[in-house]
């Protein structure tokens, strides 16, 4: 399976922005789309080519691809996904990808039942500067991570449903983010201004701790992303907007590295890692693994965000605990 064939359900704005313009870049043949509104579907065909559908039943049984890809919204991410598991394909859905972790714990255990791949599109995971803190993070013992804190911040959100959520839509990356560079979490507090604002205080499983400084009340247009990783012995990492490190090692600068080109707002698929994660979908299904961002490790990060919402309800620390497959 060289080039396999892609499905794909939904064709709003979202998808038809950061999806499909790099299937083909990612190695995937775009055979099927599926809209509810046939003109979208259309639309979309025009541009990147697939046959139009608005059964995605019939568009399978038609076109028998390889993988679907689902980008609608987080209750049909849930609800959606089980069904193509069901007929024997692997999935791919937008984040976030369920509106509780209870939801994505049953499609994880569907997926595990199969034992068919069904992966989240957590961009993060496969940015340029993510791939180098993971890297060099391995080069270190567990227990010499200290600290780890992110500010991450987005333009005003609605806040009045799953997919205007600032919490659940935009700050699921930086949650699901910390897990995966510094592992699972034991413990959370939190304060909120709202809906709007979080300050929140991790304890992880090895030990170390974190801090989230999350707000709405800044930009689309201008990247704000900071993340500072501490290590044990003048070793630390400081990554700005996804593209641009700094790494210093037994108090001495080693590495930085900073784009010829501002890449961050979204003009590079592997700097955002929009593309980045295309091709690893794309690869597991023709080296039939798994990914790392598997639905698995997205109820992980959906335990986290609910974990915060109740800290910052009750205001008391709340202990983090994952189900077992």
């Amino acid at each position: 399976m060289s080039e396999p064939k892609i499905a794909i359900i939904g064709a709003g704005n979202l998808s038809t922005k950061r999806i499909y313009p790099n299937i083909g870049a990612a190695g995937g043949n775009l055979v099927g789309i599926c809209d509810l509104d046939r003109q979208k579907a259309k639309r979309n065909a025009r541009r990147f080519g697939g046959n139009v559908y608005t059964d995605f039943k019939e568009m399978i049984a038609t076109e028998s691809p390889d993988g679907v890809i689902i980008c609608i919204g987080p209750e049909a991410h849930a609800k959606l996904a089980p069904q193509v598991l069901d007929l024997g394909l692997p999935v791919y859905t937008e984040k976030p990808p369920a509106p509780s972790a209870e939801a994505a714990f049953a499609v994880a255990q569907k997926a595990h039942e199969k034992g068919i791949l069904c992966t989240t599109a957590f961009k993060k995971r496969y940015t340029e500067a993510a791939n180098r803190a993971i890297e060099w993070l391995s080069k270190f013992p567990l227990e010499d991570r200290y600290s780890i804190s992110i500010d991450y911040c987005s333009a005003q959100y609605k806040n009045d449903s799953p997919r205007t959520s600032f919490l659940l839509d935009f700050c699921i990356h930086i949650i699901d983010l910390v897990g995966y560079l510094f592992g699972d979490i034991a413990r959370v507090f939190a304060f909120s201004k709202g809906l709007d604002a979080y300050a929140v205080s991790l304890e992880f499983t090895s030990g170390a701790v974190g801090t989230l400084t999350l707000a709405c009340g800044r930009s689309f247009r201008i990247p704000t992303e900071e993340i500072e990783i501490t290590l044990k012995g003048g070793n630390f990492m400081t990554i700005h907007n996804s593209s641009v490190w700094k790494i210093t090692e037994n108090q001495k600068p080693c590495e930085w590295r900073e784009p010829p080109t501002f890449t961050s707002s979204g003009d590079s698929g592997h700097d955002t890692g929009h593309l980045a994660e295309l091709i690893d979908f794309f690869t597991a299904l023709t080296e039939n693994r798994t990914t790392r961002s598997n639905i698995y490790e997205s109820y992980k990060s959906l335990v986290l965000y609910e974990a915060i919402k109740e800290a910052a309800k009750t205001g008391k620390i709340v202990d983090v605990r994952y189900e077992a497959l």
